[in-house]
């Protein structure tokens, strides 16, 4: 990336567009984009901030194109009658994927730690960023989350982080194949598990990932992942874990509702970890990140300092509040594997759970219903709740023949679960359902507006 350049991000507001643009931006390039989302009037907040960073916003019809010079940054499944695409072609623009022009940064990084799985990616990219905060390397941190850390009043959608330092961090992605970009020094994996793929992509996108990293940090504990390291040649690989093998092992666990204590045992020594986060499934991503973070060199104490500071991210077991006894929790949790961890974490403290799933698109209930349907039958109870609304869905030629009431149907023993296509009206039965002690958990991706639904789902509980 060069200062003298020009980049125009079609779909900007993204979780994954809006962090890469501010990247870019605060490097000094010029910077524009669309969002149907703007054109939409939804999530005002978040393009009146872009506006102030400078960051030119344009209707998603191609106005905001306006020389050959500008390069447009734009997903490859994006098809040429979208108005910014047809535009960009007329005009002659070189076109990049989101994951193009961050490999090239990051590829171009002096140090670089990139952070690939099934799950936790975000939140161990979050952790390895704050770690190396503290420990005053200066990051560049590249997230697809908002880190609550980073959080100012002059930064409040802190999912990107631009330090001086000469070390980069950022999550990379199999879903789409961009893994295979990007170069780094460590490489964090942390699980391998359906998802977008077949287990069979996912293997060899992830096994030539940890392959050329100098440094592979790799999760012990789960069983693909050991399959895989297994059959690889790594000269210097470090593994994390509850295993006795485990490089970087965690003992002497103990859970409470929002926070959780473990004995870290590394390099022969001992340490009293402290996190104010939940669950056995960020004990392991905090494992990922002290790991990770000693391969660049942060001493474990340090680190185990640093992550006793760590607050989360945003829509990743995000508590939202409690009203008259009935909390209500925001989550990312979209594939079998995110949503199982939020579950148990749930599950490990009494109270009845209601879960509210809006499936990522229709794609993925073809994909992955089944173990869906499977996750929540076998995790909740006849007395607990589940509640389906139809997937997501912002335009474009998808097959909607398979909808949310496939997986619904495929729950056949343990929670009452039940399909309702306008989410709103979802919203009704939420309340009507909720009881003191009760906890709700609203979960899906790719839909910024899942947080407001939670907040409004509090407010109408503490009327």
């Amino acid at each position: 990336m060069r200062k003298d350049k020009s980049y125009y991000f079609c779909g900007i507001g993204g979780s994954g567009m809006l962090p890469l643009a501010m990247i870019v931006r605060e490097n000094g390039a010029a910077v524009a984009g669309s969002d149907r989302a703007l054109d939409q009037g939804r999530l005002a907040a978040k393009f009146e901030w872009l506006q102030a960073k400078g960051i030119g916003l344009f209707a998603q019809d191609g106005s905001g194109l306006t020389s050959g010079d500008q390069i447009l940054i734009a997903s490859a499944a994006i098809e040429d009658t979208v108005p910014d695409v047809a535009k960009a072609n007329a005009l002659g623009c070189k076109r990049m994927t989101r994951a193009e022009l961050l490999a090239e940064q990051f590829n171009a990084t002096p140090r670089s730690i990139a952070i690939g799985g099934t799950s936790g990616k975000s939140t161990v990219t979050g952790m390895i960023g704050w770690i190396l905060t503290e420990a005053g390397r200066d990051p560049t941190i590249m997230n697809g989350a908002v880190m609550k850390n980073f959080v100012a009043d002059d930064a409040p959608f802190a999912s990107s982080r631009v330090g001086n330092g000469e070390i980069m961090v950022s999550e990379v992605d199999e879903s789409d194949g961009s893994i295979a970009l990007f170069d780094p020094e460590i490489a964090v994996l942390n699980n391998v598990s359906l998802d977008h793929k077949s287990l069979e992509e996912l293997r060899m996108l992830f096994g030539d990932f940890a392959g050329k990293a100098r440094h592979a940090v790799w999760n012990c504990d789960d069983a693909e992942t050991a399959t895989l390291v297994n059959g690889l040649t790594l000269e210097d690989a470090i593994s994390f874990g509850f295993s006795e093998e485990a490089d970087f092992r965690a003992t002497d666990i103990v859970e409470a509702p929002v926070s959780s204590q473990f004995v870290l045992h590394a390099g022969g020594e001992r340490f009293d970890v402290s996190m104010r986060v939940p669950g056995r499934h960020n004990i392991a991503n905090a494992l990922a990140a002290v790991a990770a973070a000693s391969a660049a060199g942060v001493p474990v104490q340090k680190s185990v300092e640093a992550i006793g500071d760590f607050v989360g991210l945003a829509r990743r077991f995000d508590i939202v509040g409690t009203a008259n006894d009935i909390s209500v929790i925001d989550d990312f949790g979209h594939n079998p594997d995110k949503i199982a961890a939020t579950l148990k974490t749930m599950k490990a403290f009494p109270g009845r759970i209601i879960a509210f799933f809006q499936p990522h698109g229709f794609g993925p209930i073809r994909k992955m219903g089944a173990e869906l349907a499977e996750v929540f039958a076998d995790l909740l109870d006849e007395d607990d709740r589940v509640l389906l609304c139809d997937p997501v869905y912002f335009g474009g030629t998808v097959d909607r023949s398979l909808g949310s009431e496939s997986v619904v149907d495929a729950i056949r023993n343990g929670p009452d679960a039940r399909h309702i296509a306008n989410r709103d009206t979802c919203g009704d039965q939420i309340v009507q359902w909720a009881e003191p002690g009760d906890r709700i958990v609203i979960m899906g991706a790719r839909d910024d507006t899942l947080h407001s639904f939670a907040v409004g789902l509090l407010q109408r509980l503490d009327a």
